[in-house]
């Protein structure tokens, strides 16, 4: 139930449609149920005896209408409505009636399914969309603990079932139930002790429904977990297939990813033979029930003890008709149980909440003047674990260039991540100019930061698009200049379609130098105040290292730069240089006053010149 409510919450802004929707499926079942009813009117025409009589009883009993029944009364209507003068134009009459109701009949049902469907339709892409504007709110430390894949699985196949799902079952679930109910009504008018006898098979069929509608929501969620995790392997492996092809691992992949394919097979099939059973065996149970009642209505007819000839067939057409619905709302609960499962993993990710949490009217910074602060800065990934920063200070001052150098793992990345507040810190605080960075928007705080990484994030999009992402209506110009600048410049005017050329997936038709100078020209045309480098050019060689370091050179100029580096001439220009030790700050200084001292630092500079 909670589930159905939080759907209707994104169905409420088209209450108006809904409405006409409701209307249009009420006057289908109206007209359908008319038609069912009329259809029965066929055994007054074809037996003129019967007519005659009808006129004759209408005559009558015209005077003692109050002690008609219902039933009386409704074929008392339809007899003012179709009986004429003669059994021809009584014909004619009904079949002109019968055409009109079904014509009528036929035009709600498409505006049922236009307006229901428009709804059902909107409420998925609305929550497609929410989904995915939802994501971008999440903090890092939520993709940290989701992988990609399961994500992946999510947003394309849960919200691919609940649309499946959702599509069909949303009219039925409006229109059947109405439909149910006035061949109901209509059954208890014609006999209502008959009704009762049918009326029996609807709790059992009921509880068949229910235990197998639960049993497909348990597969169902257990098979969008497991494709899911199929998709993380393929994911995987795509993303890796160069390990994979150098370890000789194709055959394990392959193996791994058919065991967990003949898991998704076997819970499918399980799904599919309870699909399949259900209704079978509720049509099974509904023709018994009306077997029963053709043989015992109809023996009771044949003696003159029950109903008459005219009722008992309407009786009849009026109970067949009602399964139909009846069928359709078994399947609509088997596709709602699967809606129902892959809703329940969507809104999971809704009900996610960002770590990091901009705080209420929150300052915009209009830019950066004087430092950045760090204060006795603490931080943890898993605040149940040791510290990877404890208690670090330091100050950049505008226009510095401060390298930050340590072993891997000594926390130099999340040192860098934390000034952008990817992260927020777990003690102590981080200024700019004086502000607490919790203190302001993101967008002002992230708009100050260039930042360039290692691995180099492009996307798959024109060489033009790229470098001017996040930047709306650049002059073609300066994302030329910043080309040039970043020596990128060169390769571009290579390709057939210039800066109109697409890159591919993550830029694979780029080399790793090429991919990185596209990196550092969006850097240089958003022009930042302050730049984070994070081991920018350390999976290059040593050609495409020097071009990429040209280009960086050129990005750190007149700016404020936080750099994790390990090339030696980095870090000897730079004016600050802060060595990093299981997340402490050993010592602080420049190249030259660093190697005086005779520690860390020192060591860490034989290592670098060994190793050229």
């Amino acid at each position: 139930m909670r589930i159905y409510l939080r759907m209707m919450k994104f169905v409420l802004p088209y209450w108006k449609v809904l409405i006409c929707g409701l209307l249009a499926s009420l006057l289908y079942v109206v007209f359908n149920s008319s038609s069912a009813w009329l259809t029965a009117s066929f055994v007054n025409v074809i037996f003129p005896k019967s007519i005659e009589q009808s006129v004759k009883t209408e005559l009558s009993v015209s005077e003692t209408t109050q002690n008609m029944s219902a039933n009386d009364r409704l074929k008392g209507l339809t007899r003012k409505l179709i009986i004429k003068d003669s059994p021809l134009e009584t014909l004619k009459t009904l079949c002109i009636i019968i055409f009109i109701t079904f014509f009528l009949k036929n035009v709600f049902f498409y505006l049922k399914g236009i307006l229901l469907g428009y709804i059902q339709l909107r409420l998925i892409t609305d929550l497609r969309n929410t989904l995915y504007s939802h994501l971008h709110k999440l903090s890092f430390s939520f993709f940290d603990r989701k992988r990609s894949g399961e994500i992946s699985s999510i947003i394309l196949n849960d919200v691919g079932v609940m649309r499946r799902s959702f599509s069909v079952s949303f009219n039925k679930l409006l229109v059947e139930p109405i439909n149910i109910l006035m061949f109901t009504i209509i059954l208890f008018i014609i006999s209502w002790q008959l009704t009762l006898m049918a009326i029996v098979i609807l709790p059992v069929t009921g509880f068949i429904i229910t235990k197998i509608g639960q049993s497909i929501r348990r597969k169902s969620i257990r098979t969008s977990r497991q494709i899911a995790g199929i998709m993380s392997i393929l994911s995987e492996t795509l993303y890796g297939i160069r390990v994979v092809k150098a370890f000789a691992m194709e055959k394990f992949e392959t193996n791994r990813f058919l065991y967990e394919t003949r898991k998704y097979f076997h819970l499918l099939f399980r799904r599919t033979k309870l699909r399949t059973i259900s209704t079978p065996l509720n049509e099974t149970l509904g023709v018994l029930i009306g077997v029963f009642l053709l043989w015992y209505g109809g023996a009771q007819v044949l003696s003159g003890t029950g109903l008459e000839s005219e009722d008992f067939i309407r009786f009849v057409i009026m109970l067949f008709a009602i399964m139909q619905p009846i069928k359709s709302l078994n399947n609509v609960n088997i596709d709602i149980q699967q809606g129902i499962a892959s809703a329940t993993r969507v809104f999971s990710i809704l009900d996610e909440k960002p770590d990091i949490v901009e705080k209420q009217n929150a300052m915009r910074l209009t830019g950066f003047n004087e430092r950045v602060e760090y204060n006795h800065v603490s931080f943890n990934y898993d605040i149940s674990k040791d510290n990877i920063l404890s208690d670090v200070n330091f100050k950049i001052k505008r226009g510095e260039v401060v390298a930050i150098v340590g072993h891997s793992g000594a926390g130099k990345s999340t040192l860098v991540d934390l000034l952008p507040r990817f992260y927020d810190l777990n003690g102590g605080s981080i200024k700019i100019d004086g502000i607490d960075i919790r203190d302001v928007t993101f967008e002002s705080l992230r708009s100050l930061m260039g930042i360039v990484t290692q691995e180099t994030i492009l996307f798959n999009d024109t060489i033009f698009n790229n470098i001017a992402y996040g930047m709306e209506d650049t002059n073609p110009e300066y994302v030329e200049a910043a080309a040039k600048a970043a020596n990128a410049l060169e390769f571009i005017n290579g390709f057939p379609d210039k800066f109109q050329t697409v890159i591919g997936d993550k830029g694979t038709r780029l080399s790793g130098g090429q991919r990185q100078r596209l990196a550092i020209a969006r850097a240089l045309l958003k022009n930042p105040p302050i730049l984070i480098l994070d081991e920018a050019t350390s999976s290059l060689d040593s050609e495409s290292e020097q071009k990429v370091q040209m280009a960086i050179d050129r990005l750190m100029k007149d700016r404020t730069v936080l750099v994790i580096a390990h090339r030696l001439s980095t870090i000897q220009n730079a004016d600050k240089i802060i060595v990093l030790e299981k997340g402490k700050v050993v010592e602080t200084g420049t190249h030259s006053e660093l190697l005086q001292k005779d520690g860390s630092y020192k060591y860490f500079s034989k290592l670098q010149i060994n190793s050229l």
